[in-house]
């Protein structure tokens, strides 16, 4: 994956493993980046703002990676070891053990800087030290989705698939033969 030195305007951030009282401001910035969204693309299954409540349990259930700018979370990203419904691991390299990233969001204020950037290359050093072989997720395949963004970040397109009626597409970034 390229480096976050490739950004036009690198900024310095801090990484960490979120904790309970992390769970408030990032029902903030999931629901930030939701409504951001939503005001650009109109309502979609991107609309849903996450609660507090939200913010605990996936933090209780996965890895939840933040990104820091100060004391200020500016993005995050959640893997788990738990499959997706939505993914079909017939899409997939056949690996000893997958993560799932099940969502990632930053600030939109923060947003093309390459914080985004930064946090995949963040969960892939976790990924490795968890240790997993492959991070696997899906994006939205619609003007509200991030398909652009994880193949400009090196993440292979393994497939395209309608789900409950919503376009998605599979990615995988392999981390070891």
């Amino acid at each position: 994956m390229p480096s976050a030195s490739n950004t036009a305007r690198p900024i310095k951030l801090s990484f960490s493993i979120a904790t309970e009282a992390d769970a408030p401001e990032l029902a903030v910035l999931h629901t930030a980046v939701s409504e951001g969204l939503t005001r650009r693309y109109g309502r979609g299954v991107w609309s849903s703002a996450m609660t507090e409540r939200g913010a605990l349990v996936a933090i209780r259930h996965s890895r939840v990676l933040i990104a820091r700018r100060g004391k200020k979370i500016v993005g995050t990203l959640n893997l788990q070891t738990k499959k997706p419904w939505a993914i079909d691991v017939s899409y997939f390299t056949p690996v000893k053990k997958a993560l799932y990233l099940v969502g990632m969001a930053v600030l939109p204020a923060m947003q093309r800087r390459g914080i985004g950037r930064m946090l995949l290359e963040e969960a892939a050093q976790q990924t490795r030290a968890w240790p997993a072989d492959v991070i696997r997720l899906d994006a939205f395949d619609a003007d509200a989705g991030a398909g652009g963004f994880y193949a400009k970040c090196g993440l292979r397109e393994t497939g395209r698939v309608i789900y409950r009626n919503t376009p998605l597409i599979y990615f995988e970034l392999v981390l070891s033969a």
